[in-house]
């Protein structure tokens, strides 16, 4: 594999997780309602999520990718760094948000628009730094168990346990926790709360079973693994 074409594929990658993780941020204010033709537990015949579901599912694809590409340590860096980039984000929309402006009317609906964001941003703050942490390490646990080989299984289980942490924990926090504590848009009640949790995870489980083809031609598409046997090794230190 050329060196041009890594860094290339390392660049894409790294843009698409950032790209995908800001504008989760900045769509999950909005709620989806999406019609279902039979009634499911908790969610009943319609199910709702935050506008970021999408988006945020695909910053596990580019981590998987990445993760298989590349090994736990750069894979680990992206996250962290990702997690920085949260706070470079809330900083911006505040900083605007404060700043003078030049009509008064559009800035109360620019505010009531994007101040309810930092519940999000806040929520995601949490469950990011975990659930991302926690996909890099259980990919490369089941990687250490089957070497190069079944890449779908690390792929769907370290995908599917870290979605239903993360969707835990950014629903409670975003549109339950953080409007009661800041006074930032209003609490959600309970029962939709729990409809956004079962609504956002089916998502994200289904995406975590279709993009499995799509992590294998992007890995294939950029030559393979190009970790090292230290880094495989990285469970043993």
């Amino acid at each position: 594999m050329s060196e041009t074409r890594s860094q290339v594929g390392s660049a894409a990658l790294v843009a698409l997780f950032v790209t995908a993780l800001t504008t989760a941020q900045l769509t999950a204010s909005k709620l989806l309602a999406f019609g279902l033709p039979v009634e499911l537990p908790v969610t009943g015949a319609t199910i709702i999520l935050p506008g970021a579901a999408l988006a945020y599912a695909l910053t596990f694809f580019a981590s998987d990718c990445y993760s298989e590409l590349y090994g736990r340590r750069a894979a680990q860096v992206m996250v962290n760094v990702g997690f920085v980039m949260n706070f470079v984000l809330l900083a911006l929309v505040w900083s605007t948000i404060l700043a003078p402006a030049a009509n008064p009317e559009a800035a109360s609906q620019y505010r009531a628009v994007l101040a309810p964001g930092t519940n999000v941003v806040l929520g995601s703050l949490l469950a990011y730094i975990v659930s991302q942490n926690w996909d890099v390490l259980v990919f490369h646990r089941i990687r250490d168990a089957t070497g190069e080989s079944m890449l779908w299984l690390r792929n769907v289980a370290s995908t599917a346990t870290s979605q239903a942490i993360d969707t835990v924990l950014f629903v409670t926090v975003a549109f339950y926790v953080a409007p009661r504590v800041l006074g930032l848009g209003n609490p959600l009640p309970v029962s939709v709360v729990l409809s956004l949790i079962a609504g956002q995870y089916l998502l994200k489980l289904l995406i975590a079973l279709v993009d499995t083809p799509f992590v294998y031609a992007v890995v294939g598409a950029l030559g393979g693994s190009q970790i090292s046997s230290g880094e495989d090794a990285w469970a043993a230190k």
